[in-house]
């Protein structure tokens, strides 16, 4: 679905139409001429300039919002309600205030209508002057996983807060919308961003992670022994896993490191048989393990089970899938032969599609964060 069509849908509705120019004015500080002139628009000139800025394609009024691409950030379906994100980046104001007014007034979400869940800020969030205080309520879609149906992960991160996550686990937990939620928390840092910065599955028993953040961490070639303990014993750079069910929140279970934590899921929550097996950044190979994971080698998105989509830059973990038994195709040459009827969707397995990634992965963003998934099929 196109966010500028689901837009203008909504926009066709007088009053809506007109609660939206001034939120959008008001946020962005117009005039009120400019007001007035954004009224006069038709619904599709209007949602075109919400996101563009631009007005007839030659008058700039505001910013545009290049992130709304990124529409795993907006907000995340969990079976059936929407929990509505709270953007940690003042930047993204506006498209968490047009998603809103699409999640509440579109028919394509009428299903939804009692089940959308927003966070509520604290009493006393204006008296938190500075962005990222732990006590702010921001949380961001990329920081949220789905890994089953009864299982939901959140991370704490640069965009999400620990006060947003308690409070999502208090209601997810209260409307019983889930049994279990892991709480996972990674350093503050624009190098992670969200969780799916750092790792995605790519079937149910493969997944793809930065190996920093597992127990097969890559050792520096110049880094003594002393370096390494001083380095890890860092808080900020510390991974903290903790696990809590709905039936006894306050005894938790914790996890060591990642591979435990999705070696769980893909056994007890996907009741996989096969052997968990872990592909890493980089192939786990310094420099290329951040290096790559920085043009987002591990937010890869899944089309179907082993399936994914990711770019073609990240030259050693393509190695690393290829090692692991996966073939690897370029979207462009893949599209050729799907038009020709040369290849049957159907039959295409274990496979990594390449795409161009010379401005996309300046954005800090990769194909997971560019989908938002309304529906899940059941396992």
């Amino acid at each position: 679905m196109e966010l500028q069509w689901l837009l203008a849908d909504i926009l066709t509705d007088a009053g809506i139409k007109m609660k939206l120019v001034a939120s959008v004015c008001a946020i962005e500080a117009c005039s009120y001429d400019t007001q007035q002139q954004l009224q006069r628009l038709d619904p599709i000139q209007l949602a075109k300039t919400f996101i563009s800025g631009s007005m007839n394609n030659d008058q700039l009024l505001f910013a545009p919002i290049p992130n709304f691409i990124f529409t795993r950030d907006i907000g995340i379906v969990i079976n059936n309600y929407v929990l509505l994100n709270k953007p940690a980046k003042k930047a993204r104001t506006r498209e968490a205030l047009l998603a809103k007014y699409i999640f509440f007034n579109h028919p394509l979400f009428a299903e939804y209508q009692d089940k959308i869940i927003e966070l509520a800020d604290t009493h006393h969030h204006f008296l938190l002057p500075r962005e990222g205080d732990d006590r702010k309520v921001t949380l961001e879609g990329g920081d949220v996983m789905v890994v089953c149906k009864d299982h939901v992960l959140i991370g704490i991160s640069e965009r999400t807060s620990p006060e947003a996550a308690h409070q999502a686990i208090s209601t997810l937990f209260e409307k019983g919308i889930v049994k279990k939620i892991t709480i996972i928390r990674i350093p503050k840092k624009r190098d992670y961003m969200h969780i799916d910065t750092i790792f995605t599955q790519i079937k149910r028993n493969v997944w793809i992670l930065l190996g920093a953040f597992s127990k097969k961490a890559v050792k520096h070639e110049d880094e003594d022994e002393v370096q390494r303990i001083l380095e890890n014993s860092r808080k900020e750079e510390k991974l903290k896993i903790i696990q809590f069910r709905k039936k006894d929140p306050g005894n938790p279970e914790y996890f060591d490191n990642l591979e435990d934590l999705l070696t769980d899921i893909s056994k007890n929550d996907l009741e996989c048989t096969e052997k968990v097996r872990f592909i890493y950044s980089g192939n786990n190979e310094f420099p290329f393990d951040a290096r790559e994971q920085w043009t987002d080698s591990c937010n890869l998105l899944a089309l179907k089970e082993g399936v994914v989509l990711g770019y073609d830059r990240n030259d050693k973990t393509v190695e690393a899938f290829k090692a692991n038994g996966f073939s690897v195709v370029h979207a462009e040459s893949l599209i050729t032969r799907l038009e020709a009827g040369d290849i049957d969707p159907d039959q295409i397995e274990n496979t990594l599609i390449l795409m161009p990634s010379a401005e996309l992965s300046r954005a800090r963003g990769g194909f997971h964060c560019m989908s938002m998934p309304l529906h899940r099929d059941e396992l």
